[in-house]
């Protein structure tokens, strides 16, 4: 075997073993829940404004945390799914939430995190779309899904962020099956 099969094959082993480990820690994380996540969001959260008031509008800053928006009191607000999938938030990304005196929320993104950008499978599992990539499975919101008409089976680019690990991913784009890969 040449010196550069051996490289080749210890760094198939190396990615092997990263993507084994990735896939044990999501196991574990589904297993014994995400508080360790919600308590991550939580403490970003605590550096932001507290809350204020513009005439009538109650303001609040929180962190989203692919579902909701936790301010630093460690209090949720339900984010809109059509919204979180329309602005591609992902996990870490900052929201100023304005109460009006109607009782509606508004959001807007102030602070989105540095991201990346992945391509991976959607799949379908335990009640929720999930996108397998880098050897780990993404939930992604299913307003997404439906927005984007992703079928199971499609290659699917994701939103990530860039230096923390995620559940939750942004789907940006939804690539079509290619008719000749279709089982017909």
């Amino acid at each position: 075997m040449s010196q550069a099969s051996k490289l080749a094959l210890i760094k198939e082993m190396i990615d092997s073993a990263e993507s084994s480990l990735r896939s044990a820690k999501q196991l574990l994380t589904e297993i014994t829940g995400s508080k360790s996540t919600k308590a991550t969001y939580a403490k970003a959260a605590e550096t932001l404004d507290d809350l204020d008031h513009e005439g009538d509008d109650t303001i609040v800053e929180g962190v989203y945390n692919g579902q909701m928006m936790t301010d630093k009191n460690n209090k949720e607000y339900p984010v809109p799914a059509n919204y979180a999938s329309k602005s591609k938030l992902i996990p870490g990304d900052v929201l100023k939430l304005t109460i009006k005196p109607d009782g509606s929320f508004v959001y807007k993104q102030i602070g989105p995190i540095p991201r990346k950008r992945i391509v991976g499978t959607l799949t379908y599992e335990d009640g929720q779309y999930k996108v397998i990539a880098n050897g780990k499975a993404y939930k992604v919101l299913l307003a997404s899904v439906t927005y984007f008409k992703g079928e199971i089976g499609n290659k699917v680019t994701v939103v990530v962020p860039e230096i923390e690990d995620s559940e939750w991913a942004a789907i940006e784009n939804v690539m079509p099956i290619e008719p000749e890969k279709l089982d017909i």
